[in-house]
């Protein structure tokens, strides 16, 4: 009797247990989808940091390689030297033409000194000439008044003497008939005479007021061509003075001339611009390198993130700023701190999707999907204090966000 009792309830216990498995998986399997809506994670993740190649600014054999292949560089070590010979000598070259051109600017600024000086003899020059002239054309002046007043004189002379001849000829007659004395007579022509003589003496007092009026005339008119010829001199002497413009213009193009020598002698030396990795380094000294042209790679250490691709579905539980935990498949027992730095915003269209787009309408090709996969956004963490000896760019990696 109590056989067939344990016979009957061993199979209540079985259904019970089951029914209790059944339970506490499907509330672990609510309270796991609960977590990883909350929690999002993503083993489709790898490693990445910033990169840069490395490119001479300047052409020439190198003659020292201070890096290896994969080597740690600190920031402000020398990574590789090019042959700097002829950058000093177009240096030196350029800083010469400069010194030139200063020195031809003085050698100018002393000329143009002397050409203003000159101009200034010339002011004064010209200025002597016109005061001379003004000289000359008073002098002629007071000789048209001299032979104006020597013409007057001569008039009032011939006058004179008009009158003592008429009257010697009016009494000599009167002597025979005794109606005037002899003594009167004589006494007329002695005036007579005296008129005579006085009447030559202005005409001789004329003749040089107008000789001395065309000499004074003559001085006039070589004060007139004396102020012509300095007025000429002195334009001459103006034009002549030289401008510092056309030199003074070319110090921009010597300056540049020398920084641009220099800029390239200091690019000869290729320093490390931050802590980095070197990476894909294929050459040795004495490679000829050509200006612009990546010789190898810089990975910058300082800076590591994890890239995860999250489900579109996801992203509503993922903003910057919140808490991120990262593992390295190198590494898997060890786990990084990080920070959500970005959400990314766009991916490449599915074109199996919307389509081919182009000019005139999309082209959206008839199609019927049974199972339609959600689009997956890259999510950037950023791993805090990484250690620079164990990351690696493209490295796998999972990505746990664990909100703020």
């Amino acid at each position: 009797m109590e056989l067939e009792q344990s016979q009957d309830s061993r199979p209540k216990v079985i259904r019970k247990l089951r029914i209790a498995i059944v339970s506490a998986a499907a509330t672990l399997g609510l309270v796991t989808l609960f977590e990883i809506n909350r929690q999002p994670r993503t083993d489709d993740a790898e490693v990445t940091a910033n990169f840069i190649g490395i490119a001479p600014q300047v052409e020439g054999p190198i003659i020292r390689l201070n890096v290896r292949d994969n080597q740690f560089v600190k920031k402000g070590e020398l990574i590789f030297e090019i042959d700097d010979r002829p950058f000093r000598y177009e240096l030196e070259r350029a800083k010469s033409e400069q010194a030139a051109l200063e020195g031809q600017i003085s050698d100018d600024r002393r000329t143009i000194a002397a050409q203003q000086s000159a101009v200034l003899v010339a002011g004064a020059n010209r200025k002597s000439a016109e005061a001379d002239l003004l000289h000359w054309q008073a002098a002629v002046q007071a000789a048209r008044a001299n032979v104006t007043n020597a013409e007057q004189g001569v008039k009032r002379a011939n006058a004179e003497w008009a009158y003592a001849d008429n009257n010697l000829h009016r009494i000599e007659p009167l002597l025979a008939k005794k109606f005037v004395t002899v003594d009167q007579v004589d006494q007329a022509k002695t005036l007579e005479a005296a008129r005579a003589e006085v009447l030559n003496q202005a005409r001789s007092e004329w003749e040089a007021a107008k000789a001395r009026l065309q000499s004074t005339l003559a001085q006039q008119e070589q004060a007139k061509a004396l102020v012509e010829q300095s007025t000429a001199q002195l334009e001459q002497a103006g034009h002549a003075v030289l401008t510092l413009e056309p030199l003074i213009t070319q110090r921009g193009a010597r300056t540049s001339a020398v920084e641009t020598a220099q800029y390239n002698l200091d690019n000869c030396k290729v320093y490390a611009p931050f802590d980095a990795l070197v990476t894909n380094l294929t050459i040795s000294e004495g490679a000829y390198v050509h200006k612009g042209e990546q010789i190898f790679t810089l990975i910058d250490a300082r800076t590591w993130w994890a890239v995860g691709n999250f489900r579109e579905t996801q992203l509503k539980h993922i903003e910057p700023g919140m808490r991120a935990e990262v593992y390295v498949l190198s590494r898997p027992s060890k786990h990084f701190s990080g920070v959500v730095d970005s959400v990314g915003f766009g991916v490449t269209p599915d074109a199996d999707l919307i389509g081919r787009l182009g000019p005139g309408l999309p082209d959206v090709q008839r199609t019927l999907n049974w199972v339609h996969l959600a689009s997956r956004y890259p999510v950037r963490v950023r791993v805090k204090d990484p250690p620079p000896d164990l990351f690696r760019v493209g490295e796998s990696a999972v990505v746990i966000i664990r909100g703020r």
